[in-house]
């Protein structure tokens, strides 16, 4: 049901949770992206920032970022039904996606998701939201997270007990170190700042690709210290990418970078110093997929 209508019953089935500790690092097309407006997209593939192009297919492991206009809207659609809008300023990693299951890890900006069969999760770093047939709304800041159970059931949880939703338990908002906080409706922040295209359900619109060449992604560029920042920095996430971009240690510019912020990231001494390290970089901290290499 659209987010004009707030009443409805909603409930079912989550926890935020760390990212697992190996993901998939297959080339499986596992996705389309079917729209594309008002957004330059930017998919960071293996090491590579690529073009994002209406049709490009999606990969486990792919990072998807859009632009900051304020229409910018980007539309994926998952072979397993389960379609994703994000919005302007938007970072996410396509973490898996299937017909039993599927995640998404939301960095910052604006995600809706929309499922009718599957337990998806849509984690952040300050909440996380797992629905299993529903749509739902996830809004990331570096220092807040708000979640809307739009339709169906979720699970919600962020710095404590996961809660279930229920009707007078639909928005869940959470600030820095604060417990979660549950509500009856969406703030009127939220609306206000919410994109305009989340306020309606998501037109599928895989079939109209059905048949057609896929568009081969265009490189723009080897990826740059912040370009993946964020990412090096997530708990989630962190172990994994430093594995995934350690051959950018070869580029000069990203091992300085590296190199002068080693303090808030251990987990790349072993490929910085190898020879320090008895068991070498092969082993140390390193997951045995890491995600989109």
């Amino acid at each position: 049901m659209p987010i004009q209508s707030l009443g409805v019953g909603r409930s079912v089935l989550l926890a935020l949770v760390a990212l697992p500790g190996t993901l998939s690092a297959t080339s499986q097309e596992i996705g389309t992206l079917t729209l594309l407006k008002d957004t330059p997209l930017h998919v960071i593939r293996g090491v590579s920032i690529l073009e994002g192009v209406e049709g490009i297919r999606l990969r486990a492991g792919d990072i998807v970022e859009t632009g900051p206009a304020p229409t910018a809207q980007a539309q994926l659609e998952f072979t397993s039904g389960a379609i994703v809008e994000l919005g302007p300023s938007t970072q996410m990693l396509v973490a898996s996606a299937g017909a039993a299951a599927g995640e998404m890890v939301l960095a910052t900006g604006w995600l809706k998701g929309e499922t009718t069969s599957g337990a998806y999760r849509y984690s952040s770093p300050l909440a996380g939201v797992t629905s299993k047939g529903g749509n739902i709304l996830l809004h990331a800041t570096a220092d807040t997270a708000e979640v809307f159970v739009e339709r169906g059931t979720a699970s919600v949880s962020g710095g404590s007990a996961p809660i279930v939703s229920a009707p007078g338990k639909i928005f869940f908002s959470r600030k820095g170190a604060k417990p979660l906080a549950a509500a009856d409706r969406p703030s009127g922040e939220f609306i206000g700042a919410m994109p305009i295209s989340f306020r309606d359900v998501l037109p599928p619109r895989l079939p109209a690709f059905t048949g057609k060449k896929t568009p081969a992604p265009k490189t723009d560029h080897d990826v740059t210290y912040a370009d993946v920042e964020r990412w090096l920095t997530l708990s989630a996430t962190r172990r994994q990418f430093a594995a995934r971009f350690r051959a950018r240690l070869q580029d000069p510019a990203f091992r300085q970078a590296i190199e002068a912020h080693q303090s808030s990231l251990p987990e790349w001494g072993p490929y910085l110093h190898p020879e320090t390290n008895q068991t070498g970089p092969a082993t140390a901290a390193k997951p045995s997929s890491p995600p989109g290499e």
